[in-house]
């Protein structure tokens, strides 16, 4: 027989609700059946110690056959216990038993209608009765005699020498009816349980099966090459695991294709990539050179006078934060238009690479030269004051007046004038500029081929 999920589910649930529902409810059932016959033990069981102190064993002993009937201590005891049946409509009759020997008497009885005789032996051993003669107990089971069936409770009677036991009779009808009672209960409560188990059997089920619908149909929607197929054997769960693995495999193919043309794209990216790589290099030495020619005079490789300006606001901005100072040189070789004009320009061009190398390999390693403009040098000192900016200067100055320089295409000696001036504060670029350029002039004014320091004039 083949069952769809949802029944599988719907009697799964019912079955493990109703096990478990089932165990409680007896266990709890059983609880309050023991319950209830112990609070009736022990009423009736209380109820005779409490009665056992009402009466008086002393006006016992002459009754001791039907005759005494007519005495006034047995109308008494009768109507004193007919009083307390009276007060408790749960009790059927009290009466009062006398041992003597093995047997067990009748005393007084309450019942109206076929009292136990006075003296009437009573031949139902109950085990609670032949307790009672000695301590408080009651049944634990109904009894049945020749009056009905009862549970009863026993006790003593106080200052009767265990000879005088007092009983108290509950109908086995009101026992049922308590027990009737919570039997219905029970039932009530077992079937209000097979109910919310139904219930709760039926939604869950449901639900669950929806969810297997709607997850069949969404492996449909992403394996569109499957189909629902209504004469699949097995439940909606055998069908799903079928679509499942139909749709795993394709996708497994689908992952194999899709891989081998990522590889395929990798390569080529790959190809791609190192060709990126050899145009990005070639572009980063074209920029190098770019920048390297944007800083850089192409006759003598000095820096020119955009890199030097840059590197001026830098020594300014250092003298800010740190303090010291600096210094500068600004060199103009003298008659330098003679010279392209006499043997070339190209000869021109000599001279002016010839002093670049001079100036760079007298400098100090933390000087910087730059072809400032034309035949101008400019050489930045850092952290020198003017009078040793001045010495550095005129060393240069003698290097070029002497024999020193020699340049294969010119023959004659060169000479240059220095203007040297040191930043002080409250210098801008233009002013310090200026005053070097003054000191320049002052220089060639003076005859050239010397050095001549700033005097600060007042521009």
């Amino acid at each position: 027989m083949n069952f769809s999920t949802g029944k599988k589910l719907f009697l799964s649930h019912f079955l493990a609700i109703v096990l478990v529902s089932g165990s409680i409810g007896s266990y709890f059932y059983q609880n309050a059946i023991d319950n209830l016959l112990g609070s009736l033990q022990a009423r009736l069981k209380y109820s005779a110690a409490l009665l056992s102190t009402t009466v008086d064993p002393s006006q016992l002993d002459q009754i001791v056959s039907p005759a005494d009937k007519a005495l006034d201590s047995y109308k008494k005891g009768v109507a004193h216990l007919r009083e307390l049946v009276a007060s408790n409509p749960d009790i059927a009759f009290i009466y009062v038993m006398r041992r003597d020997g093995e047997a067990i008497r009748f005393v007084l009885d309450s019942d109206p209608d076929s009292p136990g005789e006075p003296g009437e032996v009573y031949a139902v051993p109950v085990p609670a009765l032949l307790e009672g003669f000695s301590k408080a107990g009651s049944d634990r089971e109904l009894f049945t005699d020749k009056w009905g069936t009862f549970m009863s409770g026993f006790a003593p009677l106080s200052g009767g020498g265990g000879r005088y036991v007092i009983g108290i009779d509950m109908r086995a009808d009101e026992v049922a009816n308590k027990l009737n009672a919570l039997r219905t209960t029970g039932a009530l409560s077992l079937v209000f349980s097979l109910l919310l188990a139904f219930l709760f059997s039926h939604f869950l089920s449901r639900s669950l099966v929806k969810r297997i619908h709607a997850l069949h149909r969404r492996c449909l929607e992403v394996d569109t090459s499957a189909d629902m197929v209504s004469g699949q054997k097995g439940d909606e769960l055998d069908q799903l695991a079928v679509t499942f693995g139909d749709m795993l495999t394709r996708l497994q193919q689908s992952q194999t294709d899709l891989e081998q043309r990522v590889e395929q794209r990798t390569t080529q990216l790959s190809l791609a990539n190192q060709q990126l790589k050899a145009e990005i290099n070639q572009r980063e030495k074209i920029a190098q050179l770019l920048e390297e020619t944007a800083r850089t005079d192409f006759l003598t490789k000095l820096i020119n006078r955009r890199a030097m300006h840059r590197f001026l606001q830098n020594e300014m901005a250092r003298f800010e934060r740190t303090g010291g100072t600096f210094s500068l040189v600004l060199v103009d070789i003298d008659h330098f238009k003679n010279i392209n004009d006499q043997f070339g320009h190209d000869i021109g061009d000599d001279v002016l690479v010839a002093l670049s190398r001079a100036f760079e390999r007298s400098a100090r390693e933390q000087d910087i030269v730059s072809r400032w403009g034309g035949e101008e040098f400019l050489i930045l000192l850092p952290n020198t004051a003017q009078v040793d900016a001045f010495e550095q200067a005129e060393r240069l100055r003698q290097l070029l007046d002497s024999d020193a320089l020699q340049i294969e295409r010119y023959p004659h000696r060169v000479t240059a004038s220095f203007g040297v001036c040191e930043f002080a504060p409250g210098d801008s670029l233009e002013s310090l500029l200026k005053q070097t350029d003054v000191a320049l002039y002052q220089a060639k004014v003076r005859g050239r081929n010397q050095v001549c320091a700033n005097v600060r004039v007042v521009l």
